[in-house]
This record gives structure tokens, C-alpha cells and sequence, in this order.
């Protein structure tokens, strides 16, 4: 199991009935959601879930396969919408916003299956990020006026600088289709970053990586919180990568949140170890 790196966590309790780091506490909730839940016809899939993520915080959502954890990505991104709850972002609801005007507002994702634009270049796609901070109107990109190659000059060097997180500037100009699988990965976490979030969701960032990536993407995941100043929320198999970095930690079971606390307190706590093992398991 890789070395945590988390250092010294104290968790506390805030008026709702959350955990929140010590540092966070003090400042209201970049993203809270309250009482969510959404149904599939006759099937709860997730139900009763309470979240409140502070704005420098890097919690984990874990569980078994089927609990529900990409379900809540989707709720909170709206690519589903709640058939109960609310979620605030920053204090402003984001109910009956688009998938993109959630993004705008300031929640950028990662997915399962990456979703990268493969026949582009690896710049390219990290510029496909920034396009939300793109300034010039489409009369001046059309006619290339000078304002249009000042701003693609100023984007091409943001584009290269985020690249540097992940040693990754080497590839700018390589077609993102052909990279590792594990350079894949990180080039979709720089894309969702170029879109200037307040909260990261990673979904399964450590898939296909191996031990020595993981370890790396680990380091990184820190990185990117303390250089960007903003909250990560990631669903992981890898405990030794949830375990390491995660400061809070909810296990998510048939749709609920059955525990939720430091990571020393989840791996001890029999109604997680059900979950994974089944009630053989904890005899």
C-alpha cells in the first residue's frame, strides 16, 4: 500500500451533519447537497445523500460496484437531474442548469471511459478546456484580427504551463488518441483543470495506472489543491490511492451513505467491511 501523504488531518463537525476538515470549517461549503436522491422508474438509486465539501478538500466517495457513486457524479453535474434534494455550488442552486452551465458555474469532471478528443492534438484538447475564458468575439477569430492572435498566444502558453503539472509538454503536440493509456488519464484531469473549476470530480483516476503512476497521480492530486486552491471529490478502487490522499472519506452502499470519516475510520468500521465482504466476511 503507497505511503499517505495527507500529514496531520484534524475533521470536524459543522452545523450540518458533516465531516470538514479543520482548515475548511470556517468558510461555507463550496458544494453542499442536501437530502439528494433520484429514482429510475420503481428503483432508488440513490437516496437520503448529504454532502458538504469544503473548498480546499480532497474527500472520497467509495463502495461496492453498483452503490451508486457514478450516479452521484451525475446528479451533482446534472447530467441527471434529482427526483428529491438540492445541491448548491458556491451557494447557488444549480437546478435546471445545463451540463455545461453547471461547468461554467464552476464543477469540471472526469469519467470512467475517457473522453478525450482523440483524432486532436494534446494542446488542443487542453484548449478545448479553456474555452470558457476565451475572450475575442467570432468576427475577430474569423478575420484573424491582432487581438485574436494575442489571445491564442496567451492560451497556447496557459495550455503548455498546465501541461508541466503532468510532464506532460513534451506530448503538446502529439495526437491524444496515441498516447499510453495513463498519459490519457492525465490529459483528461488537465482538461477538466483548463476549465478553471472550484470543484474536481475524478471518476476512477487510477484506472489502468500502474503502481508507480498511481503513486505519482497521488502526489499530483495534491498538487493540483494546494496550486489551484479548490476541492477534489474522487471515486477510486485504489485504496492505497483513497487511503493516501483523501483527507474525508463516504461509503456509498445500495445508494446511501452507510459511513463517512477520516480514512483510519473507515477502514476499521464493520459496517464498511460488510459492505465489501458480505456478513461471512466480518465473522
Amino acid at each position: 500500500m503507497s505511503k499517505s501523504i495527507r500529514g496531520d488531518v484534524k475533521l470536524v463537525e459543522p452545523k450540518s451533519p458533516n465531516l470538514m476538515t479543520e482548515r475548511d470549517v470556517d468558510k461555507p461549503p463550496v458544494l453542499e447537497a442536501t437530502n439528494l436522491g433520484i429514482d429510475f422508474g420503481g428503483l432508488t438509486a440513490v437516496d437520503d445523500f448529504n454532502l458538504a465539501l469544503g473548498r480546499t478538500e480532497i474527500s472520497g466517495l467509495i463502495g461496492p460496484n453498483g452503490a451508486g457513486k457514478t450516479t452521484v457524479f451525475n446528479l451533482l453535474t446534472n447530467v441527471y437531474q434529482p427526483t428529491r434534494g438540492s445541491i448548491l455550488l458556491d451557494g447557488t442552486a444549480t437546478a435546471g442548469k445545463s451540463v455545461t452551465e453547471v461547468n461554467h458555474m464552476g464543477i469540471a469532471r472526469t469519467f470512467q471511459n475517457i473522453r478525450l478528443f482523440s483524432q486532436m492534438t494534446v494542446e488542443e484538447n487542453v484548449l478545448v478546456g479553456y474555452g470558457n475564458s476565451m475572450k475575442t468575439r467570432l468576427i475577430e477569430d474569423v478575420l484573424r484580427l491582432p487581438s485574436h492572435w494575442k489571445q491564442e498566444a496567451e492560451f497556447h502558453d496557459k495550455a503548455l504551463e498546465l501541461l508541466d503539472i503532468f510532464d506532460m509538454r513534451k506530448f503538446a503536440n502529439a495526437q491524444a488518441g496515441n498516447l499510453p493509456y495513463g498519459a490519457q488519464r492525465r490529459l483528461e484531469i488537465l482538461r477538466a483543470l483548463a476549465t478553471q473549476p472550484k470543484v474536481l470530480l475524478l471518476d476512477e483516476p487510477a484506472a489502468g495506472m500502474n503502481p508507480a503512476e498511481t503513486e505519482e497521480l497521488m502526489e499530483n492530486i495534491q498538487r493540483i489543491r494546494d496550486e489551484f486552491g479548490i476541492a477534489i471529490l474522487l471515486i477510486e478502487h485504489d485504496m492505497s490511492l483513497v487511503m493516501g490522499v483523501c483527507e474525508v472519506v463516504a461509503v456509498l452502499d445500495y445508494g446511501r451513505i452507510i459511513a463517512k470519516g477520516s480514512p483510519e475510520d473507515i477502514q476499521n468500521n464493520p459496517k464498511v467491511i460488510e459492505a465489501y465482504l458480505g456478513k461471512q466476511g466480518v465473522n
